[in-house]
C-alpha cells in the first residue's frame, strides 16, 4: 500500500474528510532518527497530522509546522509539511525507553506529556507567519489537533491517527483521517460521523486489516455517499541542501567563523531532519569567510 492522502466531500458539501496511509514515511523517520516505538507512534502520529493540514493549505509554496511541547520524556516534537503533504520532523528525546498503558498499547500520551502547547505555524508567505497554540489535551496528538481546531478555528473536526509498531520495531501500519464539518451540518449528520468513528475504532487495526486511505474514509463514513476528490502520493522529504548549510555558517557571524576555524580546522553539519551530513574543511571555511 503506498503513501498517499486521498481528499473526499459529502453530504452534499457538509462534511470535507481526508485520510492518510503513512507506513513508509513513518518508517522513514524511525531509521533516520533511530527511534525507539513510542517516540516511533509519536513522531508518526505529528507526522500524519502536519501532513493531512499542510495537504489542506492553498498556498503553492506555503509550508506547515506543528510543534509539540508537553512536559513529557520525550521533550519537543516537531513536524514541517510541504502544501503536498510531504513531511520531515524530529523529536528531541528519541531514545525513551518503552512506556505502555497496557500490555501491547504504547502510552503515547504520557510519553509527550500534557504540561505544554500545541503551537501551529501556517507560513503562507507573507512577512509574518500565522501562530496559532493550545494547551495540550491528552498528548495523543489526534485529540490535541482536534482541540485546536475547535478553539482556534472554530470548526468541528473528527481525527484519528495511527502507528503500529512490530515487534521487531518497524512500522507495520501507520495512517489516519481528518473530517471537518461546515457550517450548516445538523445534528443528524454530527451523529451519523460520531457513530462511524465509534464502529471503526482504532485506525491503525483498522490499516492492518487491509483498508487503505479511500477503504478508511468509506468505513469511518458508511451513511454518506462520498465523492473522492483527488488522491496523491506523499513521502518524507527533506529540503535541506548545502546551499542553505552554507547560508547557516555565515549567518554565525565573522568572529563565531573564525573560531571554528582555528579550534577545529573543519566542520560536519548534520541535518535535524534527515541523515545527510555536510562536511566543511579548512579552505572551504576560509572560502566562506572570504566572501562574507
Amino acid at each position: 500500500m503506498r503513501d498517499e492522502i486521498v481528499r473526499a466531500i459529502g453530504a452534499d458539501g457538509m462534511i470535507k474528510a481526508a485520510s492518510i496511509t503513512g507506513r513508509e514515511l513513518v518508517e522513514r523517520s524511525r531509521t533516520i532518527h533511530r527511534l525507539l516505538p513510542v517516540a516511533t507512534a509519536a513522531l508518526g502520529r505529528l507526522l500524519m497530522g502536519a501532513s493531512l493540514m499542510g495537504d489542506m493549505m492553498k498556498e503553492e509554496n506555503g509550508a506547515l509546522t506543528l510543534r509539540v511541547q508537553g512536559g513529557g520524556p520525550l521533550g519537543i516534537l516537531l513536524a514541517t509539511s510541504d502544501t503536498q503533504g510531504n513531511v520531515r520532523g524530529y523529536v528531541q528525546n528519541p531514545h525513551v525507553e518503552l512506556m505502555e498503558k497496557a500490555p501491547g498499547k504504547l502510552d503515547v500520551g504520557g510519553a509527550v506529556g500534557t504540561d505544554g502547547m500545541l503551537t501551529v505555524i501556517r507560513d503562507i508567505g507573507l512577512k509574518e507567519p500565522y501562530n496559532g497554540s493550545v494547551q495540550l489535551l491528552s498528548g495523543e496528538i489526534a485529540d490535541d489537533l482536534t482541540a485546536y481546531f475547535a478553539e482556534s478555528e472554530q470548526i468541528p473536526t473528527a481525527c484519528a491517527l495511527g502507528v503500529l509498531v512490530g515487534l521487531d520495531q518497524s512500522v507495520t501500519a501507520a495512517g489516519g483521517y481528518l473530517i471537518q464539518l461546515l457550517p450548516g451540518a445538523g445534528e443528524d449528520i454530527i451523529s451519523c460521523i460520531e457513530a462511524g468513528v465509534h464502529a471503526l475504532g482504532p485506525v491503525s487495526r483498522a490499516l492492518e486489516r487491509g483498508l487503505d486511505g479511500e477503504g478508511l474514509l468509506r468505513a469511518v463514513l458508511p451513511d454518506f455517499d462520498l465523492e473522492i476528490l483527488e488522491k496523491h502520493p506523499v513521502e518524507y522529504r527533506c529540503t535541506c541542501s548545502r546551499e542553505r548549510v552554507t547560508r547557516a555558517l555565515i549567518s554565525m557571524g565573522k568572529k563565531d567563523l573564525s573560531d571554528l576555524i582555528r579550534e577545529q580546522g573543519q566542520a560536519e553539519i548534520s541535518c535535524q531532519f534527515c541523515d545527510r551530513v555536510y562536511r566543511y574543511t579548512r579552505e572551504d571555511l576560509e572560502k566562506i569567510l572570504e566572501n562574507m
